[in-house]
């Protein structure tokens, strides 16, 4: 018999192959070399779509900049398919916020491009042919925007690394209101820190300071002791071919590391460990776990309301295996981070750079981000 999770993720992954497949129709042949990958696999063929990233480099795809305007309403009807009506509106500010940061930094050119802050730069990429029987999957990404997901015989079995960032976290709009794309992601963590008792609050703190990234950054893989990488070093080439750009981007990361005063003990203090760290929500009282509910569901009601894992933690043994922790101060304005850890989950969030008003989160699944371990199942499975 067939769950009411399958048919669900089944149906979803029915409208991503209907717009998967509009959208590929509308490209010409060259536009589909660049637009159209190799099936998913278990084996390296699979390694481009394993690629993530989360920085202003090239994510790999078919560019906003790439498309004709019909073609560009066809890709955005399939990101629209990956996401809830709220997770959609959040992602399309941010991708606006290219023109915000691209007037704070003063219109000035970045990264060897003619336009270093630039909404146009979003890559879109199908692997395989959507539909169907067999293996398919599609990633978005660019600044502060990375979706991946995965479809295995008509059932959408992966939507991680999901990634949402916003660079600025906070702007302002007229008549004193704010613009803050991210704040309930933001605020609910720091409100789940501030109420803890003090004995609880020192054991969730794992530094005084906060990381100047979240602590996993763009791996494919998140292993026992990962330590936090510079921002040089995520992005697609391991150098620019212009060394006067290469070296600017020295300095900055260098600079954002330097203001963050992390020491290797520090370091090793917030580094990712299996064991999850911090507290777990089963010594939370009533008020504090509907607070971490209300903080899940920033993350996990990202997918579409059908598949997304948020009810699992109406379980309160679910609940309580999920541990939080924090690192920096708790007053509104300064660099902070968090992390939520528990069975086949890891959540990460940090507000630090540009003086706290630049923010990262990021929702993985450590056992199966990617759906790799569904396709080793289906490796196995047909060519036993």
């Amino acid at each position: 018999m067939i769950s009411e999770d399958e048919t669900a993720r089944r149906e979803v992954a029915d409208r991503m192959a209907d717009a998967a497949l509009a959208w590929l129709d509308t490209l010409d042949p060259k536009q589909h070399t660049i637009g159209q990958g190799a099936v998913p696999a278990d084996d390296a063929s699979d390694n481009e779509r394993r690629r993530w990233f989360y920085t202003p480099t090239d994510h790999g795809g078919l560019t906003i900049h790439q498309q004709q305007p019909a073609q560009q309403r066809a890709a955005m009807r399939l990101v629209s398919t990956g996401l809830s009506p709220a997770a959609y509106v959040t992602a399309a500010t941010i991708m606006g916020l290219e023109n915000v940061l691209d007037y704070i930094e003063g219109f000035v050119i970045h990264f060897g491009r003619e336009r270093g802050r630039d909404p146009g730069l979003y890559y879109l990429r199908v692997f395989g042919k959507p539909g169907g029987e067999g293996l398919w999957g599609w990633r978005f990404g660019g600044h502060h925007v990375s979706l991946n997901n995965l479809v295995v015989d008509g059932v959408l079995v992966a939507t991680t690394p999901c990634f949402l960032g916003a660079d600025p976290a906070t702007s302002p709009l007229l008549g004193g209101a704010l613009n803050r794309p991210l704040a309930r992601v933001e605020d609910l963590g720091r409100d789940l820190m501030r109420s803890l008792p003090p004995e609880l609050a020192s054991r969730a703190l794992l530094l005084s300071k906060a990381p100047s990234d979240f602590v996993t950054a763009n791996r494919t893989y998140v292993s026992d002791g990962d330590r936090l990488i510079p921002l040089v070093g995520i992005w697609r080439d391991e150098r620019f071919p212009d060394p006067v750009e290469q070296a600017k981007l020295q300095v900055v990361s260098d600079a954002i590391d330097e203001a963050s005063g992390l020491n290797a003990a520090d370091h090793a203090a917030v580094a990712y460990s299996v064991e999850p760290k911090g507290i777990a929500a089963a010594e939370f009282d009533a008020e504090q776990r509907g607070m971490m509910r209300a903080l899940l569901g920033t993350y996990l009601d990202r997918v579409p309301a059908e598949v997304s894992p948020l009810h699992h933690y109406d379980d309160e043994a679910a609940l309580d295996s999920i541990h939080f922790a924090w690192a920096g101060p708790t007053a509104p304005g300064e660099p902070h981070y968090y992390r939520l850890q528990g069975p086949r989950i890891l959540i990460e969030w940090d507000n630090t750079q540009r003086n706290a008003n630049h923010a990262h989160s990021v929702w993985r699944d450590p056992t199966s981000d990617f759906g790799l371990d569904v396709l080793a199942r289906h490796r196995a499975a047909h060519h036993a």
